[in-house]
C-alpha cells in the first residue's frame, strides 16, 4: 500500500477528557467521538461536554456516543426512551454550524441487531449522520448486518470484526471494507494504535480508523480515596505517533 493511500486515511479520535478535541485538531484527526464513562465503555456525555468539544475543534467532526449505560447492549424500551431525548437534547443544544454526528447501537439479546429500536433512533438523529458502534462486533452475520444497517439509515459501521483487537480479525475485515459501499462506511476499530495502525489500514484496505490515544496525568491534588493519584486523557505525542505512522 502506497504512502499516499495511508496518508489518505480518516482518523477518528475517541475522548471523555476536556481539551482533548483540541489537542485531535491540532494534530490534523478528521473527527472526535465524545463519550463520557470510557472506562465502562462508554456512555452519553453531558451536553456542556459536547459545545466545548465543537467549540474547541470547530472544523472537526463532532460525534456523540449515545448510550444510555454500561454493560450489555440490549436495550430495554425505557433505554431507548432516553437515548432517544439524549439525541434530541444535543441537537437542541449544538451550536449552529457543529458538524455533528450521533453514535448508536443496540442488539436483541441473540446478537442480532434490534431493528425497532436503531430505526427509531435513526428517526431521532433526523438528518445528521449516524454511525453503529462496536456493538455490531458481536452479530453473528457481519457480512447480512452491514446491509441491513444501511437499510435502516445507518452511514457508518465501527467495528473491530469480533471480540478482542481489529488485528485478530483482518481477513473479515477486509470483506466487511470491500463489500461496503458509498451509503454505509466501514471504520476499523479496536486495539488501534500507533504501532500497528498502518498494518491494519493495509490488511484491511481501511479508510477510516478509530481509536484513542491516552496518556496518564498525575491527579492535581489530594483525594480521600476517589482516584490512584492519575488520570487518562488524551496524549498529543501518542496523537503525533498515530499520525506519523500514517503519513500525515
Amino acid at each position: 500500500m502506497t504512502e499516499t493511500v495511508l496518508a489518505g486515511t480518516l482518523v477518528e479520535i475517541c475522548l471523555e477528557d476536556v481539551g482533548g478535541a483540541r489537542l485531535a485538531a491540532e494534530a490534523g484527526a478528521d473527527a472526535v467521538e465524545v463519550c463520557a464513562g470510557l472506562a465502562d465503555g462508554g456512555t452519553t456525555p453531558t451536553l456542556g461536554f459536547v459545545r466545548h468539544c465543537a467549540r474547541e475543534a470547530p472544523d472537526l467532526e463532532i460525534r456523540v456516543l449515545v448510550r444510555s449505560r454500561s454493560g450489555d447492549f440490549v436495550h430495554a424500551p425505557q433505554d431507548v426512551e432516553v437515548m432517544v431525548a439524549d439525541i434530541e437534547a444535543v441537537r437542541q443544544a449544538a451550536d449552529p454550524g457543529t458538524r455533528l454526528g450521533f453514535v448508536i447501537g443496540t442488539l436483541e439479546p441473540e446478537g442480532g441487531v434490534d431493528v425497532a429500536a436503531v430505526r427509531r433512533l435513526v428517526a431521532a438523529c433526523d438528518d445528521v449522520p449516524v454511525t453503529f458502534h462496536k456493538a455490531f462486533d458481536s452479530v453473528p452475520d457481519k457480512l447480512a448486518g452491514l446491509g441491513l444497517l444501511g437499510d435502516l439509515g445507518i452511514s457508518r459501521v465501527l467495528t473491530s470484526g469480533g471480540a478482542g483487537p481489529a488485528v485478530d480479525h483482518l481477513p473479515l475485515l477486509a470483506e466487511l471494507v470491500a463489500r461496503a459501499g458509498a451509503d454505509v462506511r466501514v471504520a476499523v476499530g479496536g486495539g488501534v494504535r500507533p504501532d500497528n495502525v498502518a498494518q491494519v489500514v493495509a490488511a484491511t484496505g481501511a479508510r477510516e480508523v478509530h481509536l484513542r490515544a491516552p496518556g496518564p496525568v498525575t491527579s492535581a491534588g489530594v483525594s480521600a480515596g476517589y482516584d490512584d493519584g492519575r488520570r487518562s486523557v488524551t496524549s498529543a505525542a501518542v496523537l503525533a505517533e498515530v499520525m506519523a505512522a500514517l503519513g500525515r
